[in-house]
C-alpha cells in the first residue's frame, strides 16, 4: 500500500493543484428536490451496562478522586456534550432482559448487588441505576431511551417503573422518586419493549413476541402528559424478515387504539466471517481493511428489505425502523476480559462509521433513530478510559463532524462512485452525502474510500454565491492507526478549506479519509 504523503499534506489543509485534475469525480448536489429531515436522533448512542462502560468509564462514584458531577466522569461529560448527544439508549441489551430496576434505586448501600450474567458473570453492584442514569442524560443533554425488561420481567413491573420515573401527581411511586432526590417527573421520550426477543432476550417466536407486545405496548406508559412517549418494538438481527412481518402486521391489525407503537428496532453489526468475531482491530492490513468495509455496506441492501415488508403495512410511514445496535463487533483486545467487549478503533472504523451513517441519511424516511454500539470501553465506542485518564477515538471525530447534519434537509447528490479493489473484493471507491441545515447553509461528506489513491472532488450546488467552503478532514498515518493513551492525537481532525468558483467546490482528499465541508448559499 503507497504511503499517504499527498494525503497528509491534504488533512494539514494545505492546497493542491491536482484538485481540478480531468479525472476529478463530479459530485451534483440538487437543493431544489430535499428529502427527508435527517432526523438528530439518528446520531444516538448506547449505554449498556456491560464491562467497563458504566463503572469505570461513566461512573465513578461521588467520593473518586476522578473528578466527577455526583458520581459521574467529568471528562466523560464534556466529550459527549461536543457531539451533542440527541439520544442514548440504557440499561441494555441483553442486560435489559436481566434487569430489575428496583435493585438500583435508593440509597446507595441499601441496593442489591446482583451477578451480570448477560456478561462475565461480573458483580453489578447497581450503584449507577435510574436517578443516575437519568442525571447522566441530563448532563450531556440526551433523550433517555429506556429498555424495560420483557424476558424475565413483568408487565407490573415495567409499569411501576414508568411510574416511577413519569409520575406528575402525589403517587406512592412518585413519592418514593422525590424521597430519592428528584421531586419533578422525568421525561422519558423512547421506551424499548424489550432486546432481542429472538435470542438472549427470551428466545421466543415472533408470535410469542407479538403475544408480549400487544400487553406491554398497553399496560406500560408514561404518566407524563407533558412529554410524550414513543414505544419501540422488537425486529429482526439479520436479514430475515419474520419479525418484521409478525410486529408490522400485529400492529397494522390492532383493535382501535387499545395499544399502539411508533417504531421497530433492527440489529445489524459488522461481523466479517462469522461468529464468534475473530477480526482483529489493530496491526491488520489492506484485506482485512476491505473485508470489513464491505460487509458493513450490506447495511443499505438491508434497510431496503425491511423497509419493503414496513412499507406493505405502513405506506404512510408511521413507524420508525430504529438501527438501535449497530457498528464493528471485532476480536477483544488481548488481553482483556473478552466478556466486557472492549476493542481498539482505527481509522477503518471511522470510515465505517461514516459510511453507515451515510446509508441511515439516505434512508431518513423511515431511519429515524439509531444507536451505534456503544460508547465508551465497549465495542465501536465514542471513548475509551484508563483510571483518570481518558482518549478519544477516530470514531469519535466522526460524529463530531457530522453535527451539523442533525436534523438537516437531506439534498439528493449525483456522482460516479467508481470503484476500489484488492484481492478478489470490490466496492465503491467513494462516498457522498449533502443536506441543507436549519440556518440555511449546504453541508457535505466526503469520504475517500480507496486507502491507496487520493481523490479528486468537483462538488457542483448551483445558486451558491460563497467562494470558499470550511471544515474538517480526518485521515490517518495508516487505515490501522488508533489513538492511545500514549499517543492520543495519532487519528485527529485538520481544519481545511476548499475553493469555490463558479458554484463548484474543488478538493483533493486523503486516501482512507472523511471530510464534511460547509458553506453558505
Amino acid at each position: 500500500m503507497r504511503i499517504f504523503a499527498l494525503g497528509i499534506l491534504l488533512a494539514l489543509g494545505l492546497p493542491c493543484a491536482s484538485a481540478a485534475a480531468q479525472d476529478a469525480i463530479a459530485v451534483k448536489v440538487d437543493s431544489s428536490q430535499p428529502g427527508a429531515k435527517i432526523d438528530r436522533h439518528i446520531f444516538g448512542q448506547f449505554a449498556e451496562d456491560l464491562g467497563r462502560q458504566l463503572n469505570g468509564g461513566i461512573w465513578v462514584g461521588r467520593n473518586s478522586k476522578i473528578p466527577n458531577t455526583r458520581g459521574i466522569r467529568k471528562d466523560v461529560v464534556a466529550a459527549l456534550r461536543a457531539l451533542h448527544v440527541p439520544v442514548v439508549r440504557w440499561p441494555g441489551g441483553c442486560y435489559a432482559d436481566q434487569y430489575h430496576w428496583r435493585d438500583g434505586v435508593g440509597p446507595a448501600k441499601a441496593r442489591k448487588a446482583r451477578v451480570n450474567a448477560a456478561w462475565g458473570d461480573v458483580v453489578e453492584p447497581n450503584t449507577f441505576g435510574t436517578d443516575e442514569f437519568m442525571d447522566f442524560a441530563s448532563q450531556i443533554g440526551a433523550d433517555p431511551y429506556i429498555s424495560i425488561n420483557v424476558g424475565s420481567g413483568t408487565v407490573k413491573e415495567a409499569a411501576d417503573w414508568l411510574e416511577y420515573m413519569t409520575a406528575d401527581k402525589p403517587t406512592a411511586l412518585a413519592k418514593e422518586r422525590a424521597a430519592n432526590g428528584h421531586r419533578a417527573p422525568y421525561k422519558v421520550p423512547y421506551m424499548g419493549i424489550g432486546n432481542e426477543s429472538w435470542d438472549c432476550g427470551g428466545l421466543m417466536t415472533p408470535a410469542e413476541y407479538t403475544t408480549q407486545l400487544k400487553l406491554y405496548g398497553r399496560f406500560v406508559n408514561t404518566f407524563n402528559k407533558a412529554s410524550p412517549m414513543q414505544k419501540i418494538a422488537v425486529g429482526p438481527g439479520s436479514p430475515d424478515t419474520e419479525y418484521t412481518e409478525a410486529v408490522m402486521k400485529t400492529w397494522k391489525e390492532r383493535r382501535g387504539w387499545s395499544w399502539d407503537i411508533n417504531g421497530m428496532s433492527l440489529h445489524s453489526y459488522t461481523v466479517f466471517g462469522g461468529w464468534p468475531p475473530h477480526m482483529v482491530g489493530t496491526d491488520f492490513g489492506e484485506q482485512e481493511y476491505a473485508q470489513v468495509l464491505k460487509e458493513t455496506l450490506k447495511m443499505d441492501g438491508l434497510l431496503q428489505q425491511q423497509s419493503v415488508v414496513m412499507d406493505k403495512y405502513d405506506p404512510e410511514k408511521k413507524i420508525s425502523l430504529v438501527v438501535d445496535e449497530w457498528g464493528a463487533w471485532l476480536a477483544a483486545t488481548k488481553g482483556s476480559n473478552p466478556a466486557f467487549l472492549e476493542q481498539q478503533n482505527s481509522q477503518r472504523d471511522a470510515i465505517l462509521a461514516a459510511l453507515n451513517l451515510d446509508i441511515f441519511a439516505r434512508h431518513a424516511d423511515r431511519v429515524r433513530m439509531t444507536n451505534i454500539a456503544q460508547m465508551v470501553n465497549v465495542l465501536q465506542a465514542m471513548i475509551m478510559t484508563d483510571g483518570p485518564k481518558m482518549v478519544l477515538t477516530p470514531t469519535y471525530y466522526v460524529f463530531k463532524m457530522y453535527v451539523p447534519f442533525q436534523d438537516a434537509q437531506f439534498l439528493p447528490v449525483t456522482f460516479d462512485a467508481g470503484t476500489y479493489s484488492f484481492g478478489d473484493v470490490a466496492l465503491s471507491r467513494v462516498d457522498a452525502i449533502a443536506a441543507k441545515t436549519k440556518d440555511g447553509k449546504i453541508v457535505v461528506a466526503l469520504t475517500n474510500i480507496d486507502p491507496d489513491r487520493s481523490a479528486n472532488f468537483n462538488v457542483s450546488v448551483p445558486g451558491i454565491k460563497s467562494t470558499v467552503a470550511r471544515g474538517q478532514v480526518l485521515a490517518a498515518p495508516k487505515i490501522d492507526s488508533v489513538n492511545t493513551f500514549a499517543a492520543p492525537n495519532t487519528v485527529k481532525p485538520k481544519d481545511v478549506t476548499a475553493v469555490v468558483k463558479d458554484g463548484v467546490l474543488s478538493i483533493a482528499l486523503a486516501p482512507a479519509s472523511v471530510t464534511v465541508l460547509s458553506f453558505d448559499r
